[in-house]
């Protein structure tokens, strides 16, 4: 990248930074979010602001992957989920509860689906004591969480493989652990919750330009994707536009780290069935979803580069001595709730960097998002469930490590 370039991009994010801090209410933000939300977003910015030339040219140039090469592709994968999901309108709540002998193979499929919603609502469904405990276990066990969007957008094939046998799974240990324990094996005394919605003034005034800028990076996605990166280049390149591509995929980047931090729900804001039902709006769930998974995947790709330029360490030749432990500390990671860290796993295989098998047993232990209601009312619900996970995580990821990786 040409020095004005990085000098014109460092000015643009630090500009950006000043003014959110400034605009936004300190006390609002501290009262709904947590400090780590100001660690990351502060720190990924001062990386290129504090770091030398090389760290700039890296930290861009991984931004803009990010953006181009996945996030477009993610909003673009959500909006088609979820106009499906608005149009059609299926009353899940009561198909769940109508069909008493359907409920474990329901919830898987509930599980199954992209997002945490499905998880959430099953959940919740439970707590008010319309689902039985294996239908738990079943939708923890299938669901993959936002990250289910990252990957789905980036190798559909391995999607496929992933949420299919987290199906199937969650189905059989959904049923056998409900054999063991019975229907109502811990269930909480459920207190009804008031609706709430979270977004607020700055979130929605920056929502128009991010989506007009997704607009224009689809269609440079679409280039790089068919390898056509330079054509584009080179057309705007004529006007006197040099690196146009990587120019939008930056400020589209930054843009969706400043959404991220200025919201501070963004992405698990269906803490709870209700709060799932407030979000009617289309493009608010697809931009605050995206922002979200930018946020991880942006730090997915740096966590490798910056990782290589600041140490001279392959991190590919690293981790593949340590491949037999790498499919257990995908396992280990999916104990942690919500979405973030499973994307970072998600992130990580995309890259190459952990093999499928780590993946694999990522996708089955992480619970996602739909952890959160179960902590909030019962701590030991969310402990037993996220350890029975654990066993076909296990079984699944090493028994794929063993069969085609070794």
């Amino acid at each position: 990248m040409q020095t004005f370039e990085s000098s014109v991009l460092t000015l643009f994010q630090y500009k950006l930074m000043n003014t959110v801090i400034h605009q936004l209410s300190f006390a609002n933000l501290f009262q709904k979010s947590h400090i780590k939300r100001w660690a990351i977003y502060v720190g990924l910015l001062a990386i290129p602001l504090l770091g030398g030339e090389e760290t700039r040219e890296v930290f861009y140039q991984s931004v803009s992957d990010a953006y181009l090469q996945v996030s477009v592709f993610v909003a673009f994968t959500l909006f088609v989920f979820f106009s499906a999901e608005t149009y059609l309108k299926i009353d899940t709540e009561s198909l769940l509860r109508n069909n008493k002998k359907l409920q474990v193979p329901f919830a898987a499929f509930m599980g199954m689906l992209p997002g945490c919603g499905g998880a959430i609502i099953t959940m919740t469904q439970y707590m008010m004591g319309r689902l039985g405990f294996g239908s738990v276990i079943a939708v923890l066990t299938s669901t993959m969480g936002d990250a289910a969007f990252l990957l789905i957008a980036q190798e559909p094939r391995a999607a496929a493989i992933v949420l299919s046998t987290s199906f199937v799974v969650g189905i059989v240990f959904g049923y056998f652990v409900e054999w063991i324990h019975g229907y109502d094996f811990l269930r909480p005394e459920y207190k009804e919750r008031t609706p709430h919605e979270h977004a607020f003034a700055p979130y929605r005034f920056w929502k128009e330009p991010w989506v007009l800028l997704l607009v224009l990076g689809f269609i440079f996605g679409l280039y790089i994707a068919f390898q056509k990166a330079d054509t584009a280049d080179m057309f705007f390149a004529q006007f006197g536009i040099q690196n146009m591509l990587l120019w939008t995929g930056v400020i589209g980047g930054i843009l969706s780290l400043t959404l991220w931090f200025i919201n501070p729900t963004a992405g698990t804001s269906c803490s709870n069935a209700f709060d799932c039902k407030n979000r009617n709006d289309i493009l608010e769930k697809v931009t605050s979803e995206t922002v979200f998974i930018t946020t991880w995947v942006v730090l997915a790709y740096l966590l490798y580069e910056l990782g290589v330029l600041w140490t001279g360490v392959d991190m590919r030749s690293l981790f593949s001595h340590a491949r037999p432990l790498l499919p257990l500390v995908g396992i280990l990671i999916g104990f942690l709730p919500g979405c973030g860290p499973q994307v970072l796993v998600t992130g990580l295989y995309l890259q190459g960097i952990i093999p499928f098998s780590a993946q694999m047993g990522n996708a089955i232990s992480n619970d996602g998002d739909a952890l959160f209601p179960a902590i909030a009312i019962s701590r030991k619900i969310a402990v037993v469930a996220t350890l029975y996970t654990a066993i076909p995580a296990l079984i699944v990821a090493y028994g794929w490590y063993f069969l085609f990786e070794v």
